[in-house]
């Protein structure tokens, strides 16, 4: 199973720890199999060119399988037995195993937007309801994490203007607790996370600037072979700023936060934990009205249509 030249994070070459998924060659795929009944938490398969012969998938159930082949008949036989016997499956139609697709479907991210402050410094106004560009603000954050890569994105709010905001576009999440702190409302958004979730990227819901290319400049890099379990947006000499990816290995250590802790708690000073990588987009918050007037500055007021 050693010989697929795949950077992708936790892949079983080798006996791992843990949960892990595996991208296994069709000719290797009964020790594949084999694995997996030994092994329960072994999550996702990928099996790449399969072979001629569709083997018994029965210890496939309760997994997620994908399958890769340039071979259409191939691809269908498979994919017919794995729904027969009630799999999960996906199929990528490739001679040769495209990464971005594969780590996607193997290590499936969520995001969870936080967006139940209570905007003290803003006077006179909920600031995540503040347009730019024509877009309520939160809902620019939402859009950033959904069509950035993240299979699931939850919205976690407090107040109603919030939620018709979004506009029945995402998975809402109401957190009473909020007045409590940051804290609350990153445990109810993990909590609300699908069981298949491997990670889970944390964005505020006042960073408009972000954008998609950010979460997939963040989920590409988390996904890497060899990344460690958080990767942040570097900022500065030395800093980062969120957004930040973090593996389900910390999500013990997020849900044991309170008060106004976050993801830089649990993070702080532990560097072997933590990747910082460049990215596009600008990871600004908006916190005070000089914020939103700087940013309302970027987008250029369309001039209006003259008629004949």
């Amino acid at each position: 199973m050693g010989d697929l030249d795949l950077a992708v994070r936790g892949r079983t070459y080798r006996e791992p720890d843990g949960r892990h998924s595996m991208v296994v060659r069709g000719r290797d795929l009964d020790a594949g199999l084999q694995h997996i009944v030994a092994r329960n938490d072994c999550r996702s398969v990928a099996v790449v060119g399969l072979p001629e012969q569709v083997p018994d998938l029965s210890p496939l159930v309760g997994r997620r399988l994908l399958l890769v082949d340039g071979d259409s008949g191939r691809l269908r036989d498979f994919a017919e037995t794995a729904i027969r016997a009630g799999i999960e499956v996906e199929w990528i139609r490739s001679a040769r195993p495209p990464f971005e697709r594969l780590a996607a479907a193997l290590l499936p991210v969520g995001g969870i937007v936080l967006a139940a402050g209570q905007s003290s410094r803003m006077p006179g106004s909920q600031k995540l309801l503040l347009d730019i560009d024509g877009t309520p603000m939160v809902r620019h954050v939402y859009e950033a994490a959904s069509e950035g890569g993240c299979h699931q994105t939850v919205v976690v709010y407090a107040e109603d203007d919030v939620k018709r905001a979004i506009d029945g576009r995402g998975e809402l999440v109401f957190n009473p607790k909020a007045h409590t702190g940051m804290a609350s409302s990153l445990r109810a958004g993990l909590k609300a996370m699908r069981a298949e979730i491997e990670a889970t990227v944390i964005l505020l819901g006042d960073q408009p600037l972000v954008g998609s290319r950010t979460i997939a400049t963040l989920l590409r890099a988390w996904r890497r072979e060899g990344s460690r379990p958080a990767v942040a947006v570097s900022q500065g000499k030395d800093g980062w700023a969120p957004p930040v990816v973090l593996a389900r290995e910390l999500w013990g250590q997020l849900l044991a936060l309170r008060g106004d802790a976050g993801a830089r708690q649990v993070l702080h000073g532990r560097p072997e934990l933590l990747d910082i990588v460049p990215a596009p987009g600008r990871p600004d918050d908006i916190d005070t009205p000089d914020d939103y007037a700087k940013i309302v500055r970027l987008f250029p007021r369309k001039k209006p249509r003259q008629h004949a």
